[in-house]
């Protein structure tokens, strides 16, 4: 068995990763230096056609955005100022990092060519592609296409080079590399997603909210530290919400309902956007996932390599996993499915534990209800009696991430002449980058975000 490199950040073991999956030593470097060091481009085939004729059966104009370093919501807000439109108007497929150059398909409705043409804003581009009968939604990509820049490493472009290769072969000799959930599941500076979302899984909303607002975290600004560790020991969330600076938005929001209406902890979370407050249950299950990949690789087990009580799920018409094809391992299929993974047409998947989630049997079964069972969670709890909107079925995801990269290594002229490394790759919607060059550079997340 291939020696797994355990030494990895306090931070990742704090979000339930615990090993690399390759055993080469890291480059380190940093990410992001300038927004085009990380260039993200959506991969779709979403059907339009190339008229931009308004009529009846194509309201909706396509249109290919290029951005350098703005978030998608503040994209939506500002263009859609410009444009004289709600924002509910415009559609998307995914949303992208701020600090990056991405180009993405959207659709916006009933809008004619010249009204985007006429609209300029900074460090944005829009191209008109055609029209289409229906909007662009979330979920309409298959990847993204990644080009990323990693500056200011300190070993010479003849050690990075060899050391780049040498996880480059290893990561195509598995397949790939494990499928986490990356730090931006759980806060990059504050990882305290999922433990609010044990909170609530527990039933102690006020526990919940109180430690999304006061829990301190070490890579935090001073000022936000000193206005956090205030409000935990006070109490006084009057003064408290008169100290937050308005990026912390999240947080005044909830002090501001609670000031208004005490003690209504689920209401209070429920003024928060869906896509937030159901994230903090999806985080807990992330993390419970991200352990039980560690603990599978640490057991001698393959991320793609079935043993019998593995569930594999099988690709869908997209070429995407597709969780709700599933099938188990056993001694008379063992060989067509290992046969499958090969051919990569079939995952191994674990679970992200909910109410209905299937659990494996066997040697990957024993880690899968260790692991649940020190959390001291039952599937019952996942129906969240004190808060039911964040209830979760859950489901099984794949563990390998398929990727391979294409490396390429030179001088920088911006570091004075230390080494800089470009990587190209493509991965599947939903996955991590960070997850990818994790591997490469071996260094703290905050490096990478």
């Amino acid at each position: 068995m291939t020696e797994i490199n355990t030494k990895v950040p306090d931070l990742e073991k704090e979000i339930g990763i615990s090993l690399y999956s390759t055993t080469t030593p890291g480059v380190s470097g940093i990410l992001r230096h300038r927004p085009d060091d990380f260039i993200v481009r959506e991969i779709s085939n979403y059907p339009y056609e190339e008229n931009d004729v308004i009529d009846k059966n194509r309201k909706y104009l396509m249109v290919e955005v290029t951005k350098e370093n703005w978030d998608t919501n503040h994209f939506l807000k500002a263009y859609s100022s410009a444009l004289g439109i709600s924002h509910k108007r415009i559609t998307y497929a995914g949303t992208k990092d701020k600090r990056a150059v991405t180009v993405q398909k959207m659709s916006l409705y009933d809008v004619p060519k010249e009204n985007v043409e006429n609209v300029h804003l900074k460090d944005i581009s829009v191209r008109v592609l055609g029209r289409s009968q229906q909007p662009i939604g979330l979920g309409d990509l298959e990847g993204n296409e990644f080009k990323i820049v990693i500056r200011d490493i300190a070993l010479s472009a003849d050690e990075t080079k060899a050391a780049a290769d040498k996880t480059t072969a290893e990561i195509i000799k598995a397949g790939g590399v494990p499928n986490f959930f990356g730090i931006q599941r759980f806060g990059s500076k504050r990882p305290v997603t999922h433990h609010v979302g044990a909170d609530i899984l527990e039933g102690d909303l006020e526990k919940a909210i109180m430690r999304y607002v006061s829990e301190v975290y070490p890579d935090e600004p001073e000022d936000t530290k000193d206005i956090r560790r205030y409000i935990a020991e006070t109490g006084d969330l009057k003064g408290g919400v008169s100290k937050l600076p308005d990026y912390l938005g999240h947080e005044k929001a909830l002090l501001n309902h609670l000031i208004a209406r005490s003690g209504d902890f689920k209401g209070a979370f429920m003024i928060l956007p869906k896509n937030l407050y159901t994230m903090f249950i999806h985080a807990y299950q992330s993390w419970l996932f991200n352990r039980i990949i560690c603990e599978r690789l640490k057991a001698g087990l393959s991320l793609n390599q079935a043993v019998v009580g593995d569930i594999v799920c099988y690709r869908a018409k997209d070429k995407t996993p597709d969780p709700s094809r599933l099938e188990k391992v056993d001694e008379d299929n063992i060989d067509g499915i290992n046969a499958l993974l090969k051919r990569r047409r079939a995952f191994i998947t674990a679970p992200l534990f909910g109410t209905e989630t299937p659990l494996a049997e066997g040697v990957p079964g024993e880690i899968e209800r260790r692991l649940i069972e020190e959390t001291g969670f039952t599937a019952e709890d996942f129906k969240a009696p004190a808060f039911p909107e964040v209830a979760s079925r859950g489901l099984r995801k794949e563990i390998l991430l398929e990727v391979e990269p294409a490396v390429t290594v030179e001088s920088d002229d911006l570091f004075d002449g230390k080494t800089k490394m470009t990587l190209e790759f493509k991965l599947p919607k939903g996955s991590y980058a960070t997850t990818v060059l994790r591997e490469y550079m071996k260094t703290n997340p905050l490096n990478m975000s």
